[in-house]
């Protein structure tokens, strides 16, 4: 079962952070193309972006619930390096969600906004996971080690 669940666990990574990662990272340049140009096809496509995160920000839901229900089996949810890629992901969620798509939005509804910050907001969404990937191979202070 473990086996199962961690597979199900990666996948959803790859499959929900994944997409939100490009398409974030997608975002500013085209912005910024965007508003100095006025084109209609930019801004279709700055939509289209802002529409991928949000829905594979919803879809990344399954990336703690199998990560919970996979470290619960293997009973290391207490190990430090379980508690430092649940912080790491609880701060890339509020970046996302508080920072990356409300200024997403705020480029959509046309209000002046520096998208300088929204390219550093979406780095750093994006160097958090690349923390949490880091830590979940490395796994300090782990007892599995072998």
């Amino acid at each position: 079962m473990t086996k199962i669940l961690l597979t199900i666990h990666i996948l959803a990574v790859i499959v929900a952070i994944g997409p939100v990662a490009v398409a974030a990272s997608m975002f500013p340049p085209l912005a910024r193309k965007a508003l100095a140009s006025g084109n209609d096809e930019d801004r279709a496509t700055l939509r289209l972006l802002n529409r991928i995160c949000k829905v594979y920000a919803l879809v990344s839901i399954a990336v703690p619930v199998f990560g919970f229900a996979t470290a619960g089996i293997m009973h290391v949810t207490g190990n430090l390096w379980i508690i430092v890629s649940i912080v790491l992901t609880g701060v890339a969620a509020l970046v996302l969600g508080l920072l990356v798509l409300p200024y997403q939005q705020r480029v959509l509804d046309g209000t002046p906004t520096p998208t300088a910050q929204l390219a550093m907001y979406t780095g750093v969404f994006n160097l958090l996971w690349a923390a949490v990937t880091v830590v979940m191979i490395f796994r300090p202070g782990s007892t599995l080690d072998s």
